[in-house]
């Protein structure tokens, strides 16, 4: 889909993020009429490519790719939605009658309302207190991770973030130990994999990675009662979690570092994960995504809605 968005005024609303979020913005809009403009870096509903297995999502898609497929479908066959991929939307700015979103290849776009919807990134070692990894060791991250192709092992996960659920689904013949290390905040999130046999799970208060010779690493770790132990795994992957990642300007960032709808300007409207760290799944993003589309639809028409009684900026 070409760079073709419109700059004439005649855009409603920009989207910011072709995930889930947006794609449900898009398409919401268009039902109400509204025109709009849908700006990507990557593919529309390029995350939804890593997941193999979806069992918690309506409509009968039983894969990541297969409902990322059918979302671009509906997301085209509109003719009021234009999307931009392959740019990115560096700062966006809220006034009293307008929004404007800078995009990396210059142009300034301008609209009544903006969704954002960037979503979240991964985070990385240094962003975990109770973790730590040599020089040279490098961990690469389980979101889209592959099985690995040898045989019966060790395979070593650090955090229990939600693509382990994801990528224990998406392997479900895969028969190496998966030995599960997570910090005490990780606590409530081994539930969704505590009866899966080919998990041990392993609470620490903190852990170091380093080389271990002969293409395995080894794991030193303190547990939550002050024993220290040692173990070898064939391969280990991060699963720390996520950070928002925000374009900068008007948006407002919590304590950590989401973007409520409510603490954001009233002519931006903050979409999917970039919410909040909870409710981070696929179903919770297309309807926050139709909900905000449908926020700027009322507001243009001067209609009263719930959000109407959220403070003033």
């Amino acid at each position: 889909m070409a760079a073709n968005a419109p700059r004439d005024g005649s855009t409603d609303l920009i989207i910011v993020g072709g995930g889930p979020a947006g794609c449900a913005a898009a398409l919401m809009a268009a039902s109400v009429g509204m025109r709009s403009v849908l700006i990507e870096a990557d593919a529309l509903c390029a995350k939804l490519q890593h997941i193999a297995a979806i069992t918690n999502v309506v409509g009968g898609h039983a894969s990541g790719p297969e409902l990322a497929a059918a979302i671009a479908k509906d997301v085209t066959r509109t003719g009021l939605c234009s999307v931009e991929l392959g740019v990115r939307a560096t700062e966006i700015n809220a006034f009293d009658d307008h929004v404007t979103v800078t995009l990396d290849s210059g142009p300034r776009l301008t609209a009544p309302y903006a969704v954002v919807a960037t979503g979240v990134g991964p985070l990385a070692v240094e962003d975990a207190s109770w973790l730590t990894a040599a020089d040279g060791v490098a961990l690469p991250t389980l979101w889209g991770a592959k099985a690995p192709e040898t045989g019966p092992g060790c395979l070593l996960i650090l955090g229990a973030d939600r693509p382990l659920g994801t990528f224990l689904r998406a392997h479900p013949a895969l028969e190496t130990t998966v030995l599960v290390a997570y910090p005490p905040q990780d606590d409530y999130k081994v539930d969704e994999v505590r009866d899966d046999p080919r998990v041990t799970l392993l609470p620490v208060a903190s852990l170091s990675v380093r080389a271990g010779g002969d293409s395995a690493l080894t794991a030193e770790w303190t547990d939550r009662q002050g024993h220290s132990s040692t173990r070898t795994a064939d391969a280990a992957y991060l699963n720390l979690g996520s950070a928002p990642t925000p374009p900068t300007g008007t948006i407002i960032r919590d304590s950590t570092g989401y973007c409520p709808p409510d603490r954001q300007h009233p002519r931006i409207i903050t979409a999917g994960d970039l919410r909040s760290a909870r409710y981070q799944r696929i179903m919770t993003a297309t309807g926050s995504g139709g909900e905000a589309a449908l926020r700027a639809y009322y507001a243009l028409q001067s209609l009263p809605s719930a959000e109407s009684r959220r403070p003033a900026y």
